[in-house]
């Protein structure tokens, strides 16, 4: 029996992880979760499952629950996550938050030994050196729930990792992989959430449009297994059946392969190294598919990838200055402040003012990234 405690736990990832914890009681229990203003999920979840503790976003949300739950123990705020992410019956701590503000609490569980099943990029990217640090410091596996490092963890399973000659992630291309830049002239929000393969949360649909996305994914790669930018490369790939692969140094490649469906890498992450079924799951027929596609990715159309590139090699706080752009900005898109091309502009003009400081320690990371949202918010006003 694994002991889990979820950050997100009603976000995308957060409930299908709660799917996958109510398919299989025999093997998880989960012990303790944070959610976000969504009180009705909350209350559907406590409703369903026994948690000991629960993290909500205010205090009167918290007062709230305790009144109508009151064998659980109800905590709020960023100090929340933190007892969330440290509870000590817990050996797992899935982070599916959205943004950085998972950071915290993700480095407590790591100091507490704890596997971390991590789907948040932002708290890698942003912090990476500190993470991977922490983790080898106090031996805590760090398994990647994000399909394309799924299938690159898969895709290394058995080999020797010094023979891998590159990296490469898959990209769908997003909601408007058929139109050209000149298109992406005053395309709308709801146009942008309509993802063609995947059923995501509203931020990382975006980022997908943007390809901002696998920007971060490309700078997790290179935290998580240790591996040169100049070796982690990207390929359109239509179909997402493909979920990512890896070439070794006598030329063959690995790929993990299946139908789009999110539960089946969070599951992994929980279950490793075993594997268990899951209910309702679309076995992949590739008679069925018949063809699967492959294009080379244009950084002149796909500009955020290109940024994300450049601060991965920059390293330091370029990293935290770019993803609180991109989120300040993607926030504002969303909310329908500013066009979708403006996204990558706000971006761009953040990294060329950016004073870059190398290996940046907690609290400069965290200032860094309370600063840049101020500077986006008053680029726009």
């Amino acid at each position: 029996m694994k002991k889990i405690s979820l950050l997100g736990a009603t976000g995308s990832i957060g409930l299908q992880t709660i799917d996958i914890l109510e398919q299989h009681p025999e093997a998880f229990q989960l012990v303790a979760f944070s959610s976000g203003r969504n009180m009705d999920v909350t209350r559907s979840i406590l409703t369903k499952l026994t948690p000991e503790l629960v993290s909500v976003i205010s205090a009167e949300d918290a007062q709230t629950l305790q009144a109508e739950f009151p064998h659980v123990t109800f905590t709020y705020g960023n100090e929340g996550l933190v007892e969330v992410a440290t509870h000590p019956a817990s050996t797992v701590l899935v982070n599916a938050v959205l943004g950085s503000v998972g950071l915290e609490s993700t480095l407590a569980a790591i100091r507490m030994g704890k596997t971390i099943a991590i789907a948040n990029k932002e708290t890698l990217v942003t912090a990476g050196h500190l993470v991977m640090a922490e983790a080898k410091k106090y031996n805590a596996p760090i398994l990647p729930v994000d399909s394309e490092h799924s299938a690159l963890f898969q895709s290394m399973n058995g080999e020797n990792t010094k023979r891998i000659e590159r990296l490469i992630l898959t990209a769908s291309g997003g909601s408007f992989r058929d139109k050209t830049r000149d298109e992406l002239v005053g395309v709308t929000v709801k146009d942008a959430l309509n993802h063609p393969n995947w059923s995501m949360g509203a931020k990382i649909t975006i980022d997908s449009a943007t390809m901002m996305n696998k920007g971060l994914e490309v700078i997790e790669a290179h935290v998580l297994f240790d591996m040169p930018y100049d070796k982690v490369d990207v390929l359109l790939h239509r179909e997402s059946i493909i979920h990512s692969m890896v070439e070794y140094s006598d030329t063959s490649v690995m790929a993990q392969l299946g139908s789009p469906d999110m539960r089946v890498p969070i599951q992994y992450a929980l279950s490793y190294p075993d594997r268990l079924p899951i209910q309702h799951a679309q076995r992949l027929n590739l008679a069925q598919i018949g063809q699967l596609h492959f294009e080379e990715v244009n950084f002149e159309r796909y500009k955020a990838l290109q940024l994300a590139y450049d601060a991965g090699r920059a390293g330091g706080t370029m990293l935290t200055a770019m993803n609180a752009a991109n989120e300040a900005a993607v926030a504002l898109f969303l909310n329908e402040q500013i066009t979708f091309l403006q996204i990558e502009e706000l971006i761009e003009r953040v990294m060329h003012t950016h004073n870059n400081v190398q290996l940046p320690d907690l609290a400069t990371i965290l200032a860094v990234d309370s600063e840049t949202r101020k500077i986006v918010q008053g680029m726009v006003k």
